[in-house]
């Protein structure tokens, strides 16, 4: 009759723990490879941005208001402003390998901080490396409501004949370098210029001086 032989207590009481644990071993192995390789390409990709931005190194766009024509600047009761204005503008990609692209574009003028001409729509522009582009728009619009403190302060300008204006242009800009392209950022391009204006001029006035515009990204 064969003999049986059975484990001491130790032994059968150690064995099962051992199994399980070189089971769950096995199973999380995979697991931990995959966390390896997602954090090492994390990694990679992240320096190979950061190259891409330090070699490239996209920079603002600069803006310039070139020439003025005021065709109508009237007020009239209660009290509104009857405006149309013309104000060509340059600006300028200083980037040797980035392109801008504008959409969303729109401009304004306003004065003491209030907006007197409703806001005009502007065409897409795509702005090639190292080139520099001009753009008339005209703004105005019959009717628009003014605080009195605008009314004064545009009949004082105008009697003493410089008058401070403020061009502004919004909207959003991405920054393409060969196939990489960025995400939209918002744009905000002010220009403060004064001109030569005398109450029932219509024309061309002169800037006085050609101020460089802030662009905040």
């Amino acid at each position: 009759m064969a003999e049986e032989h059975h484990l001491p207590p130790e032994e059968q009481h150690n064995s099962s723990p051992k199994m399980t644990h070189e089971k769950h071993f096995d199973h999380r192995r995979p697991l931990r490879a995959l966390c390896a390789f997602l954090l090492i390409f994390l990694l990679l990709a992240g320096v190979t941005v950061l190259i891409v931005w330090l070699v490239y190194r996209p920079q603002k766009p600069k803006f310039t208001v070139v020439a003025a024509a005021i065709y109508d600047l009237n007020i009239t009761s209660p009290p509104f402003i009857s405006t149309s204005m013309q104000f060509t503008l340059v600006t300028r990609n200083p980037n040797r390998r980035v392109t801008i692209y504008y959409d969303k574009l729109t401009s304004y003028v306003s004065y003491k901080n209030q907006m007197i001409t409703p806001p005009v729509v502007l065409p897409p522009l795509v702005h090639n490396k190292k080139s520099t582009v001009a753009f008339s728009p005209v703004m105005g619009g019959p009717g628009v409501p003014v605080s009195a403190d605008v009314v004064n302060g545009l009949t004082m300008d105008e009697a003493y004949g410089v008058v401070g204006l403020r061009v502004v242009i919004m909207g959003k800009l991405r920054w393409k370098a060969g196939a990489i392209k960025t995400g939209r950022y918002g744009v905000y391009v002010k220009c403060d210029v004064w001109v030569s204006l005398k109450r029932g001029f219509v024309g061309q006035v002169p800037l006085l001086g050609t101020p460089l515009c802030h662009v905040d990204i």
